[in-house]
């Protein structure tokens, strides 16, 4: 569906008491004015799971997990989030209207896509398992010697698509399936001129490809003799399949991948069938050869935590490669494991045993050191121009990390590995920055020290539990006063929500948000008891007194840190520049 109007997740959150709702899936006591439990998302044995009753919202100060009653809902049932909303919409009883969608009579028109692939998937299935033609079992014989056993064909569900022009054409017609059903699920092809169908599958072994709900998508196919052109071919792009949005095997390792709150995401079919089968459960496979935002945005309802193990060749270096800054910018922590050249994760479980595979899953390196390991491998590191090329190649991955600890961090680590003064490398970093128009890293502590945050949590924190003081802190400051980030975009949204005469809590703030930081510093903030009780006037002075105070600290930082750039390069004019901004700053 499309976008839910503000207004009926409005109503969603208003009338789903959150206290109900999250009963209705683990049993929570009474704990003053909260309740508490064993927090179903990380495995514990004393309850740090707190569900507050008067502010809607829920907080876990073991694992930090948050949010308000959508959220846990989301996490929960493991859905995005307007399936959370229309999920409790249904529960109180209110409407969402539905968008217009391709229709036939009496049914939806995805889920007759999805319940033809069911029936493929069910014919090819049976066509492996019992077909008697010496086809199918020399295929049997194939899968055989590749290791793949009954047990984990069936829980695949693989299947073989016969040689033959309409086997599976037939047996749908069979069913009163149309062809022109067939033709949108992707099943059939038209022949030239559309005098006729034939199957897209022939003389394949087929895997299906399933959503997170255990509903069949598509289908892989792999090729049985080398002269049958493609090694594989897939199913087109349809109303229900969009190649890049979905995990190989996720359906399947869902679970694991929360239990362990790890995924180790390999590349293809193979890769993930025969580790699985071994006893390797939080793993998925790519369906391509680098990773998509769509695809880690599915992992990251899941876990955070990812190691790459791609091909030990130079198509899987490249794919890995491609994959770390994606994964950068949407929040993950990423490890890669390798494998002995030429080796792949199928084969290697198959020679080396599952053992020594996890092994190398353990091994795994910081995306940072695999990066410029590779590319220490291809340019000279020992001389000036391979230098340049490294740190050209490096330098806007560590640019993509928001976190300036761990930007620093690196660049440290950088400078020290190829004898390159760091100062050189962030005013190369900066550069990238000016160009990209991305926050540049300083030479300097963090943006926000810890004393700063915490005053600039206190002052959100007054304006969420006393609404009457959000219009005077408006007025007495800027967004540009506050030094940390994330809170700067919730107070920004809080503004906005008092301008549009929205009541603001921290229960309707937290949709306006998906990044898991934010909804943790918000659950966290406002699940706590402690509630001010000196005098809100006083409070809000005192607070937006240091606030300022801080800002200008933070200034007269950074300009020294602009300062020390500009000495670097030789920028005499923009020197002055800065030394007489400084100078004012000084005085004022």
């Amino acid at each position: 569906m499309g976008l839910i109007p503000a207004e009926i997740i409005s109503q969603v959150l208003d009338r789903c008491d959150i206290v109900e709702t999250i009963a209705g899936y683990i049993p929570l006591k009474r704990a003053g004015r909260n309740y508490k439990a064993l927090c179903p998302f990380h495995n514990e044995k004393t309850p740090s799971f707190v569900v507050g009753a008067d502010k809607q919202i829920f907080h876990c100060f073991g694992c930090g997990v948050g949010g308000n009653v959508v959220t846990f809902v989301m996490k929960q049932e493991r859905i995005d989030f307007p399936e959370a909303v229309q999920l409790l919409a249904r529960r109180v009883g209110i409407d969402i209207p539905e968008e217009n969608t391709e229709q036939t009579p009496g049914q939806n028109f995805a889920q007759q896509l999805f319940d033809i692939n069911s029936l493929a998937v069910s014919f090819f299935h049976a066509q492996l398992l019992s077909a008697a033609d010496q086809v199918t079992k020399s295929t049997r014989k194939y899968l055989k010697d590749r290791q793949v056993g009954l047990d984990v064909a069936k829980t695949c569900k693989l299947g073989f698509a016969q040689d033959s022009w309409d086997s599976l054409l037939n047996y749908l017609r069979g069913k009163n399936i149309s062809l022109d059903l067939m033709e949108k699920a992707g099943l059939i092809i038209p022949r030239e001129n559309r005098e006729g169908y034939y199957d897209r599958f022939r003389n394949r072994i087929v895997f299906p490809i399933f959503d997170a709900r255990s509903r069949c998508l598509g289908f892989g196919a792999r090729a049985i003799n080398d002269d049958q052109g493609a090694k594989y071919i897939n199913s087109p792009e349809t109303a229900v399949y969009t190649k890049g949005h979905h995990l190989y095997g996720f359906h399947l390792s869902k679970e694991a991948v929360r239990q362990k709150d790890s995924v180790l995401v390999v590349e293809g079919y193979m890769d993930f069938i025969i580790p699985f089968q071994a006893g390797v459960q939080n793993i998925v496979a790519s369906l391509g050869t680098a990773l998509t935002a769509e695809q880690i945005r599915l992992l990251r309802r899941y876990t955070q935590n990812v190691i790459i193990l791609f091909d030990a060749d130079k198509a899987g270096e490249e794919a890995t490669l491609r994959s770390l800054d994606l994964l950068i910018e949407e929040g993950m922590h990423v490890r890669v494991a390798t494998l002995d050249s030429g080796e792949d994760p199928d084969s290697f479980v198959r020679k080396r045993g599952v053992e020594e595979f996890q092994n190398r899953i353990h091994q795994a390196v910081s995306l940072f050191d695999y990066k410029l390991k590779i590319l220490m491998s291809r340019y000279s590191y020992k001389t000036v121009e391979g230098k340049s090329l490294i740190c050209g190649q490096i330098l806007p991955t560590i640019q993509k990390f928001k976190n300036a600890v761990m930007k620093f961090g690196y660049v440290r680590q950088l400078s020290q590995t190829l004898s390159v003064a760091e100062e050189a490398l962030l005013l190369e970093l900066q550069k990238d920055a000016d160009s990209s128009k991305e926050q540049p890293i300083a030479l300097r502590p963090e943006v926000s020290p810890d004393s700063s945050r915490v005053v600039e949590l206190n002052l959100l924190k007054l304006m969420l539990e006393e609404e009457a003081q959000i219009s005077p802190i408006r007025n007495e400051l800027e967004l540009s006063d506050f030094l940390d980030e994330k809170i700067k975009a919730v107070i920004s949204r809080v503004f906005e929500m008092s301008d549009q005469g929205v009541h603001v809590t921290a229960s309707h703030l937290m949709h306006s948000f998906e990044d898991n930081q934010i909804l943790q510093m918000l659950s966290q903030l406002m699940i706590s008891d402690n509630s001010f009780v000196a005098d809100k006037e006083k409070l809000r002075r005192d607070y937006i007194d240091r606030i300022k105070k801080d800002r200008l600290k933070f200034e007269r930082q950074e300009l020294s840190h602009q300062i020390r750039l500009a000495e670097v390069s030789g920028d005499h004019h923009t020197l002055e520049d800065l030394k007489h901004r400084f100078n004012q700053l000084l005085k004022g």
